[in-house]
């Protein structure tokens, strides 16, 4: 294996950090990571796969060790951080590649993917939702914002940016709280304490109601591209259930289709079974191809 690199790269005025490890004459993966969480979620990954993968995870504006410009400097929405990741991805020359997409990941991806259809050989999907069945009960409160943004549905949102409302993030729906890495939610809750972060999520949590809107124009891209994907679907995940991992088989034909008894970072628990099926799914996309 080969040792994470700690980098960073100027993407249009904006710092983005990310980890890069493996050797880049082999198969990349890019791995897009979810709220509230950074390339920090993907650290198991990028220890154990980079014998035989390049791995980079880049972090988001905002998130990790990237630049957090303020909401003047930089607009908060999906269409522009996939904008950036995409403008990265230019920057370091990387045209051919896998997506790992969980959370916030997936519309991240999505748009990537439909920008370049011809550059993704594959998706890796852990809990990253393009399906309205998909998803969950914990929207409600996010749906009460798009339905009407006011200071009483933003103030119903602020429990989540707690120290325990994070854990809450990575805990729930585990099968033992103790197989989670405590210092996940102690690093968001440090990035969560800065200035303007409360208002930059609550704009991505107003702007998601964007990404629901995209989710016909996704199908299509996979039935037109047929991706072979991989899921790795938390099943206990109050905002992305099973239902949503189900949703993929309608439009794909070929679907390597794993479920685990646990919550919304199923690597946290289920980490070295992920790393394995990814190692075999990944050895059969380059085989066929």
């Amino acid at each position: 294996m080969q040792q994470i690199k700690y980098r960073s790269l100027d993407v249009n005025g904006v710092n983005i950090a990310y980890r890069e490890a493996g050797n880049i004459k082999k198969p990349t993966i890019v791995l897009l990571h979810g709220y509230p969480s950074s390339s920090h979620q993907y650290r198991k990954l990028l220890n154990q796969l980079s014998d035989e993968f390049h791995l980079i995870a880049p972090d988001y504006p905002g998130f990790g060790n990237s630049d957090f410009p303020s909401p003047e400097e930089y607009e908060y929405t999906f269409d522009n951080i996939a904008a950036t990741r995409n403008a990265f991805l230019e920057l370091k020359c990387i045209t051919s590649y896998a997506i790992m997409m969980q959370d916030y990941g997936a519309p991240i991806g999505f748009r990537i993917a439909t920008m370049h259809p011809e550059r993704v050989t594959a998706i890796i999907n852990q809990n990253g939702n393009a399906y309205e069945e998909g998803l969950g009960k914990g929207w409600a409160p996010i749906k009460a914002l798009w339905a009407n943004r006011n200071e009483s549905t933003e103030k119903a949102l602020l429990p989540a940016f707690t120290l325990e409302g994070l854990k809450w993030q990575y805990t729930h729906g585990t099968r033992n709280p103790e197989n989670v890495n405590p210092d996940s939610w102690h690093l968001d809750y440090l990035r969560m304490s800065r200035p303007d972060a409360h208002k930059v999520n609550i704009d991505l949590w107003y702007d998601y109601r964007n990404n629901v809107k995209l989710y016909p124009q996704w199908q299509q891209y996979l039935r037109k591209h047929q991706p072979p994907m991989l899921i790795v679907w938390g099943k206990n995940d109050e905002y992305f259930p099973e239902t949503g991992a189900e949703a993929f088989k309608k439009d794909l034909d070929n679907i390597d289709y794993n479920i685990y008894d646990t919550g919304h970072f199923a690597l946290e628990e289920e980490g070295d079974e992920i790393i394995e099926k990814i190692r075999a799914f990944m050895a059969n996309v380059y085989k066929a191809n």
